[in-house]
Order: C-alpha cells, then sequence, then structure tokens
C-alpha cells in the first residue's frame, strides 16, 4: 500500500510515496479540512491524491476559464 498522486484532470501519475514511510502525510491529508475533495481510496486500502501536473497547471494559467469546465481535456 501507498499514496500515489495523479493529476484529477489528464490522470497522469505525478509521484508515489510508500506507505511505510508516509505515516506523518496520511494524517496531515485525513486532517485537512477538504480532504474529501482530493483523496479517494482503492479496495486495497492504497490512497490517491488527486493533485494537479506541471502541463495542466500551466493550461490553466493560460486559460483559466477551463476551470470552470467539468472536463477540459479530451
Amino acid at each position: 500500500m501507498d499514496i500515489r498522486y495523479s493529476c484529477r484532470h489528464c490522470n497522469t501519475e505525478v509521484g508515489s510515496i510508500p506507505f511505510a514511510s508516509a505515516e506523518e502525510v496520511v494524517q496531515q491529508l485525513k486532517n485537512a479540512e477538504d480532504s474529501q475533495h482530493f483523496l479517494e481510496y482503492d479496495k486495497d486500502g492504497s490512497m490517491t491524491v488527486r493533485c494537479i501536473c506541471e502541463e495542466c497547471e500551466k493550461s490553466l494559467r493560460t486559460f483559466p476559464d477551463y476551470l470552470a469546465l467539468k472536463k477540459w481535456l479530451q
């Protein structure tokens, strides 16, 4: 079990942290007020943090109106 970080827009895997070395990170993420918006749990107990990758961040800076769209990548 580990913590995976993937882009919420394009689903690119940004990185991962082995679960054994991430206990403090898990507690901080679970205690965050809006954690239900960016945390997903798999059946095997793994956690996925939905973040934003560099490419999508660049696109959103260039075209900020994309944030109003539910799905802006085809």
